[in-house]
């Protein structure tokens, strides 16, 4: 199956194993939930899945590579202890508790959380010493004396041996007593996870024209040499940093992540090729409505790569400007409830002469945002969205606070001072949403100019719709050329299909 397929089928067995019966035991008792075996290609996005599950669902996460680990961190250290059984006394060998099961516990401490997933990276790659031990761990969930606590799911992920030289194989024993999942690499669910996370345009669309390159492994005289989706998104964050920085991506940057030669030097020059579309096609032109003729011409007549190339960077720059209008979105309902709880606690004050003032409430609001993010980092559940969201919110509540402070507003005026003071977030969402709008009009006006109703044009469509924030914004904000495309697309799509049932009942005469 695939990664996005995989991670539905691991939330599946972590609801089964932390439901309960009318008594409050678990339905699936302790021993009998066995751990989940990942098994895939490196670089896929095994680990990514285990903190967006944390997430999704509300539990902890607590994450190792087993390979860093010696046998003494993972178990614990012995030492001796005495027992007396019957009239006589032994020393007896007791282990301290293993620094993984601690850290489990460290987080139940730290975020209150009692359920979680206990994720183990490379888990066939463990040293000779640490091998009996971690199957040990996958067949009844000890470490030494220590027992896994319950309600924790055990996910232990590995590499085929034909990725890795230092794999060792599961006996039956332990294969028999686990839940093995199988996971491919699939660049349709990656661009989909691409799109919604910001992967750099010219990723995206030189792999939407060389799939065949989105990952690969291949054995050379040189040693091994490969492609994967690590690489790729990792490739991302350097081109998008070089870029704010004003430095160059060239075939040696490139290489650094892609480690295939031939396919880093073939995105190289794409890049380039990219740049120089950029510049030649004047994409923010096109998305102010202000391109000139020849575009449009020479455009129509480019090879069919250049205009996919092309599309992609105006999509790029759509799905920017619609992720910019959700976060704004997003930032504004959440000040939205912060100041009706605000709202609340002000006119308490004004209702039982209550001690605080405004500004000490802002206070205590920043403060429990901060904890609540500080709960959610120790859980593993904060993902770079979130963060930024949260951080976004504390900024502003920071701001309405200090403009009280120095406009002196401390009594039941203040509601009234943030409420207009939110109202410019307000403006700021409207406005946002107005020129994303206006881009997208743009677009599709430049596009149905140059390709008429050609695929192109469908294409085009399709990647709007398949988008994360694009579709998120054309289903809240709309969008008229979309709709317009999209039903005679749908029409298009029913003729097409009435037309091959037609044909295939002919066929059968």
């Amino acid at each position: 199956m695939n990664i996005k397929q995989a991670k539905q089928e691991i939330q599946n067995t972590l609801r089964a194993y932390l439901a309960k019966d009318e008594l409050g035991n678990y339905l699936i008792p302790a021993i009998r939930q066995r751990p989940v075996l990942l098994m895939g290609p490196p670089g896929i996005g095994k680990t990514q899945i285990m903190a967006q599950i944390a997430q999704e669902t509300g539990v902890g996460l607590v994450a190792y590579t087993i390979t860093h680990h010696t046998r003494q961190s993972a178990i614990g250290l012995p030492f001796i202890e005495k027992r007396t059984y019957g009239d006589q006394t032994f020393s007896v060998t007791e282990y301290t508790m293993s620094e993984i099961l601690a850290s489990v516990y460290d987080l139940m401490e730290k975020t209150g959380l009692k359920e979680g997933i206990l994720f183990l990276d490379e888990i066939n790659c463990v040293s000779e010493t640490l091998a009996p031990m971690m199957l040990q761990f996958l067949q009844c969930k000890t470490f030494g004396n220590q027992v896994l606590p319950e309600g924790w799911l055990i996910v232990a992920a590995g590499n085929p041996p034909e990725y890795n030289k230092s794999v060792r194989d599961f006996d039956v024993v332990t294969l028999d007593r686990v839940k093995r999942i199988d996971v491919t690499e699939d660049f349709a669910v990656w661009k989909e996870y691409a799109r919604r996370k910001g992967v750099h345009g010219a990723v995206v669309s030189y792999l939407d024209i060389k799939k065949e390159h989105f990952y690969r492994v291949e054995t050379t005289v040189d040693g091994l040499q490969f492609a994967t989706a690590r690489g790729w998104e990792d490739l991302s964050e350097i081109i998008i940093a070089y870029e704010r920085l004003g430095l160059k991506v060239d075939r040696q940057v490139v290489g650094q992540y892609i480690q295939l030669p031939r396919i880093a030097k073939d995105f190289a020059n794409y890049l380039e090729l990219y740049y120089k579309y950029r510049r030649t096609y004047h994409v923010d032109d096109i998305l102010q409505g202000t391109w000139e003729k020849i575009t449009v011409s020479e455009l129509r007549s480019a090879p069919f790569d250049e205009k996919l190339s092309v599309m992609g960077l105006i999509l790029s720059r759509l799905a920017e400007a619609s992720k910019n209008v959700r976060v704004q979105d997003e930032l504004t309902t959440a000040l939205h409830v912060a100041l009706k709880f605000f709202k609340k606690k002000v006119g308490e004050i004004s209702d039982h002469g209550m001690a605080e003032s405004p500004r000490v409430i802002l206070e205590q609001m920043i403060t429990d945002r901060q904890n609540v993010m500080k709960v959610a980092k120790d859980a593993g559940q904060l993902d770079k969205d979130t963060r930024n969201l949260s951080m976004m919110e504390i900024n502003m509540l920071s701001e309405y606070k200090s403009r009280l402070v120095d406009e002196d507003i401390i009594d039941e005026d203040a509601f009234e001072a943030v409420k207009g003071w939110f109202g410019a977030q307000v403006e700021r969402r409207k406005t946002t949403a107005q020129e994303c709008k206006d881009m997208m009009d743009n677009a599709f006006a430049f596009l149905e100019e140059t390709f008429d109703q050609s695929q192109e044009l469908v294409m085009f469509v399709t990647e709007i719709t398949s988008g994360h924030d694009t579709s998120w914004f054309v289903e809240h904000f709309g969008c008229d050329a979309y709709f317009r495309h999209n039903r005679e697309l749908l029409f298009d799509e029913t003729q097409n299909r009435i037309r091959e049932q037609i044909a295939a009942a002919k066929s059968m005469k």
